[in-house]
């Protein structure tokens, strides 16, 4: 009797807390990527600059047009920026690192990182997932359409063995613990240089770049947050092409544009190395056939 007469009260105790609450709550469910998310930052400091530029899409959609009639290979603007990307960190190998022990140490090659959006498994939620290219600098645009196409179907059907088993860790995991694992995982990968191969973690689980294409989601401009366990110092989002007004030779004409918003690591890369890439990356994907052929 005195035990029902104890619960009795602890539940109109609870039903007053919830009367004087501030804000009407109900727990999130989190998928696997929002555990991530939520063990990735601490804190909203970190060393980010912010910039983006538009770019004239008009030679790079006509080559798209030409390479897909001439090879059959569902070519995109990601795959083609992919290359874009390539050529700039070649140009500038500085921005091509990574941070280990407070120092920095360049890449010998270009891995590239692209967001792919998925449905969550049992529910209508999005999330996101994602594929590294490796040596991409050495691959061509036909390579890299192959190794996407395959990649993204393996991503999207969960056969990638080692992302689902990732997958499935993090949904395990309670998302307090997700920080500390992140951060453990990424000391092991990156500051001791480990190769965790053997246990079913890839050696370079993140490339060098990251590239998400927000103009699939309708979307011009975005900042991507940098994510600090990935130790990756320069996230991409590539914008929705659209129509435009440009000038041409004097002339006033309807171009076609797109933004692309860039996030990098202000403690290893400056103005001069992001001026430097957008450079190369203008020249690339306003004339693709100069570069590629």
């Amino acid at each position: 009797m005195t035990e029902d007469v104890s619960i009795r009260h602890a539940i109109s105790y609870a039903d007053t807390l919830d009367l004087m609450a501030n804000l009407a709550l109900r727990r999130a469910r989190l998928s696997s990527f929002r555990k991530i998310a939520l063990g990735t930052w601490r804190t909203t400091y970190d060393p980010s600059v912010y910039g983006s530029m538009e770019l004239r899409m008009d030679g790079a959609l006509a080559y798209l047009n030409d390479f897909r009639e001439r090879t059959g290979k569902k070519a995109t603007l990601t795959h083609l920026f992919v290359k874009a990307i390539a050529e700039a960190l070649v140009k500038t190998p500085e921005a091509n690192a990574v941070m280990r022990w407070n120092r920095v140490y360049l890449r010998q090659d270009v891995a590239i990182f692209c967001q792919v959006a998925m449905t969550d498994e049992g529910s209508e939620k999005i999330d996101l997932s994602g594929l590294t290219i490796y040596e991409v600098q050495r691959k061509s645009l036909e390579q890299i359409c192959d190794e996407f196409q395959e990649r993204v179907a393996l991503v999207r059907a969960r056969k990638d063995p080692a992302l689902e088993r990732t997958r499935k860790t993090m949904g395990r995991l309670p998302a307090g613990l997700v920080h500390y694992l992140l951060r453990f995982l990424s000391f092991l990968i990156y500051t001791l240089n480990l190769d965790l191969s053997r246990f079913g973690l890839p050696r370079d689980p993140f490339g060098g770049v990251m590239i998400t294409n927000i103009g699939s989601l309708g979307l011009d401009i975005a900042y991507p947050p940098l994510a600090p366990y990935s130790r990756v110092p320069l996230v991409v989002a590539l914008g929705a092409v659209r129509e435009a007004p440009v000038v041409e030779g004097g002339r006033l004409v309807v171009g076609k544009l797109m933004n692309v918003s860039v996030t990098f690591d202000h403690r290893f890369i400056d103005g001069a190395h992001a001026a430097a890439m957008a450079r190369t990356v203008r020249a690339f994907m306003e004339n693709p056939a100069a570069a590629l052929g």
